[in-house]
């Protein structure tokens, strides 16, 4: 898998599995009232969260936020694409970095990591932003 694909299962991944234990909750907790009909009605509830979850776009800022208040580094996603990576347990080095802007297609200089860690970290905004990513608006600019 790309390394931006990791990035993308790492966000979207898990706020699709936060959605399903909740609807397994809420399936439990019917059934509890009258057994015949809600069995019925979590299973079409099941099928419908996962085809709800891709059309709905995930909170990336929600999603990252949550995750660096669980952290016990202070990590600035926002700004540096080192921390994002970090914050999502994946392989921040310079060799990954640079194979992050190979599959991106980063024209820069890879040399000049300051720069092309600017330009990743803007990239990586935006693609999220066209993949189902609710982005904040000051973050892909």
């Amino acid at each position: 898998m790309s390394i931006f694909g990791d990035i993308m299962s790492a966000i979207f991944g898990r706020s699709a599995k936060a959605e399903t234990p909740a609807a397994g909750t809420q399936g439990p907790a019917t059934p509890a009232g009258s057994p015949a009909a809600p069995p019925s009605a979590a299973t079409p509830s099941a099928p419908s969260a996962p085809a709800a979850a891709p059309a709905a776009p995930v909170d990336v800022a929600a999603v990252l936020d949550a995750l660096a208040k669980k952290n016990k580094q202070k990590l600035n996603w926002r700004k540096s694409i080192v921390d994002l990576m970090k914050l999502l347990d994946l392989d921040s080095s310079q060799t990954a970095r640079k194979k992050l802007a190979e599959e991106l297609h980063y024209s820069g200089d890879t040399k000049d990591s300051a720069k092309m860690n600017v330009w990743l970290h803007k990239q990586v905004m935006i693609k999220l932003a066209a993949n189902g990513g609710k982005v904040p608006a000051d973050l892909k600019d």
